[in-house]
C-alpha cells in the first residue's frame, strides 16, 4: 500500500505544475439536463468534456491516440480530456492530485488501494456510485447479477461503492512468475534442464563462461529479472527453499497468515541468491530496471539472455526467437520438494474507476464508463478494437485477427487496449469473444508445469474495516519499504548474522506482529 502523503505549501505548488490541466472545475462543461439521455447512444445529443486522469502502461500512446476511445466518443458524444501518467510514476502522481486537491472529473485504471478507497470516500473526495449505478449502468448491474460477489466485493464497510471493478475470469493469475531458458544454449553446451536449484546454479555459470551464443564475447546474461514486479520477481525461486515469497510478503497456510521476510527459509535464500550476484550470475540490473529496459534485452542483436521471468516468453525475446527458450519447471532445493507460489486475491480488482467530487456530470460519467461494461465492448478494452485484434465471425463472436510478422501479443497489446475497466466472465469466452491463444497456452502451461506444485492456499481479496486498514497501512508502508530495500541490499551485498538479527527487530518494532493478526482477523471473518 501507499502511504497518503502530507505535503506542504512547496509540493503542493509542484503538483500544480507537474499535473497541470487537471482541474475539472475550470474546464468541465456543465451538464445541460435537455441534452442527456438516460438510455441509448449517444449519451449526450451535445459533445461534453470530461477529465480523466489514467496510468498508462510503457509502450501505450497517450489515450487519446487509442482507436478504442476515439469509437467510444464517437458513439458517445462524450470527449475525454486524458492525463496520461507513465505507470512507474503514476502512485505518487496520484497522491500529490489528492492532496492538493486539483481533482479530475475521474481516474481510470484508478489502482486506488483500499486504504485510499476508504479515506477518500469517507471525507467526500470520491462520490459514492451505487445509486448512479443503479439509474445509469446497466451493463455493470448485468455483471453484478451473475456474479453477487463482484458487488460485495467493491461494497466499502460503510456500504458504499467507491470504485468499479475489473476482471478477466480465466483462471489464469494463480502464479505470475513464469522463468524461461534458453534451450538452444543449454544444447550448444550440452547441459539438461535443470530439475534442482543447484543444477540450475552450475547451468547459470556454464552461460556465464562458456560463451554459449559463440561470438566471443563475455556478453551473456546468466539470469535477469524485475526485483518486485507483478510478473519479473524471483519469489518462486525463494519456494526452493519451502516458503514462495510474492509482493505482499504474506502467504497462507492451513488456515494461518504467514508473514515470510523473516522466516529462516527467507534467510538461506537470500544467502543463496547472494552467491549468485557475487559470481556475476544475476544481471545487476534487475534491481532497477524498467519494464522498457527489461524487454529489450531479449531483443539485443546477439542473443545475450540466458534466462528471465515473465508472463509470456515472446513479449521478452520476441516471437522470432521465442523458439529457442523452454519454461522451466520448479526446481527442488535443499527440502527436496518442489514448490510453486500462489497470488493473493481474486480475478477481479475493486479499483478500475473512481469518481471525484469535481465531477459536474457523474451521471453522463457513469453513462460513459458502463459502456465499457457491455462484454463485446469490455473485451475491446482488455485486448483491443475490432478490426485490429479482433473480427466478427458469422455469429458475431469476437475471433482473433492474425498478428503482425514479428508482433508479441503483449507488447501489442498495450499499444492498442488501455485494459482499465470492464468485466469478461468465464462464460462469455467461447461465446462473446474468443481465448487469446497465449491465455489458453499459460492455461496449459499452469496446469501441466506448476499447478501440480502450487501452494494450496492463499489470501483472499478483502474489505477491512476502516479502523483496520488505518493501522495496516501505518505499519504495512513502512514494513514493506524497509523488506524491498533490505531484499535487494542482502542479495547483492551479503550480510551477517548481526544485519539479519536488526532487521528482524526492525520489523518486531515496527509493528509486523500486530499487522498480521489484523490479517489473520480477516480470513478468519472471510472464511467464516
Amino acid at each position: 500500500m501507499k502511504k497518503v502523503f502530507s505535503v506542504g505549501t512547496t509540493v503542493f505548488l509542484s503538483a500544480s505544475l507537474v499535473l497541470a490541466g487537471c482541474n475539472s472545475k475550470e474546464e468541465s462543461q456543465p451538464k445541460d439536463k435537455a441534452t442527456f439521455e438516460k438510455t441509448g447512444l449517444p449519451i449526450v445529443k451535445e459533445k461534453v468534456s470530461l477529465n480523466i486522469v489514467a496510468p498508462k502502461a510503457p509502450l501505450a500512446p497517450d489515450y487519446s491516440e487509442m482507436e478504442i476511445f476515439k469509437r467510444l466518443e464517437k458513439s458517445t458524444n462524450v470527449s475525454i480530456k486524458w492525463k496520461n501518467i507513465p505507470d512507474t510514476d503514476y502512485q505518487e502522481k496520484k497522491n500529490l492530485l489528492l492532496a492538493s486537491g486539483d481533482l479530475p472529473d475521474a481516474f481510470y485504471g484508478a489502482q486506488f488501494t483500499d486504504y485510499d478507497l476508504v479515506t477518500y470516500g469517507q471525507n467526500g473526495t470520491l462520490i459514492p456510485l451505487e445509486d448512479l449505478i443503479d439509474e445509469y449502468a446497466p451493463n455493470l448491474k448485468e455483471v453484478f447479477k451473475k456474479r453477487p460477489e463482484i458487488e460485495r466485493g467493491i461494497t466499502a464497510p460503510d456500504g458504499h461503492i467507491y470504485s468499479l471493478p475489473t476482471a478477466e475470469e480465466m483462471g489464469i493469475g494463480d502464479t505470475p512468475f513464469f522463468p524461461s531458458i534458453n534451450k538452444k544454449w543449454l544444447d550448444n553446451l550440452g547441459l539438461e534442464m535443470p530439475t534442482t536449484l543447484d543444477e540450475y546454479t552450475e547451468v547459470l555459470r556454464a552461460f556465464k563462461t562458456q560463451d554459449p551464443n559463440g561470438n566471443g564475447k563475455k556478453d551473456e546474461i546468466p539470469l535477469s529479472f524485475m526485483h518486485l514486479w507483478w510478473c519479473a520477481d524471483i519469489g518462486d525461486f525463494f519456494a526452493a527453499f519451502g516458503q514462495p515469497d510474492n509482493l505482499d510478503h504474506r502467504i497462507v497456510r492451513d488456515g494461518k497468515v504467514i508473514f515470510t521476510a523473516d522466516k529462516p527459509e527467507y534467510k538461506e535464500a537470500l544467502q543463496y541468491f547472494h552467491q549468485w550476484y557475487k559470481e556475476g550470475l544475476i544481471d545487476p540490473e534487475s534491481f532497477t530496471q524498467d519494464a522498457a529496459q527489461y524487454l529489450a534485452k531479449g531483443k539485443t542483436k546477439d542473443e545475450t539472455l540466458g534466462s528471465y521471468i515473465w508472463w509470456e516468453t515472446e513479449e521478452v525475446v520476441g516471437p522470432e526467437r521465442a523458439g529457442d527458450y523452454v519454461l522451466m519447471p520448479p526446481l527442488e532445493g535443499p527440502t527436496g520438494e518442489k514448490l510453486v507460489g500462489r497470488s493473493n486475491g481474486s480475478e477481479f480488482a475493486r479499483n478500475a474507476f473512481v469518481i471525484t467530487n469535481a465531477n459536474k456530470n457523474p451521471e453522463i460519467t457513469m453513462r460513459w464508463i458502463d459502456e465499457q461494461y457491455e462484454p463485446k465492448m469490455a473485451a475491446q478494452i482488455h485486448w483491443g478494437p475490432i478490426g485490429i485484434i479482433y473480427e466478427e465471425d458469422e455469429n458475431g463472436k469476437l475471433v482473433n485477427k492474425e498478428l503482425p510478422d514479428g508482433v508479441a501479443m503483449g507488447e501489442y497489446r498495450q499499444k492498442v487496449a488501455p485494459n482499465g475497466a470492464g468485466v469478461i466472465l468465464k462464460e462469455d469466452f467461447g461465446t462473446i469473444v474468443e481465448m487469446e491463444p497465449r491465455a489458453k497456452q499459460r492455461i496449459k502451461d499452469l496446469d501441466n508445469i506448476y499447478r501440480p506444485f502450487m501452494e494450496k492456499e492463499k489470501y483472499p481479496t478483502i474489505f477491512f474495516k476502516p479502523e483496520e486498514l488505518d493501522q495496516v497501512n501505518t505499519i504495512e508502508t513502512d514494513v514493506k519499504e524497509l523488506v524491498n530495500q533490505t531484499r535487494a541490499k542482502f542479495i547483492v551485498e551479503g550480510f551477517s548474522e548481526k544485519d539479519w538479527k536488526a532487521y528482524v527487530k526492525a520489523l518486531e518494532e515496527m509493528g509486523v506482529e500486530d499487522m498480521m493478526k489484523i490479517y489473520q482477523d480477516g480470513l478468519d471473518r472471510f472464511n467464516k
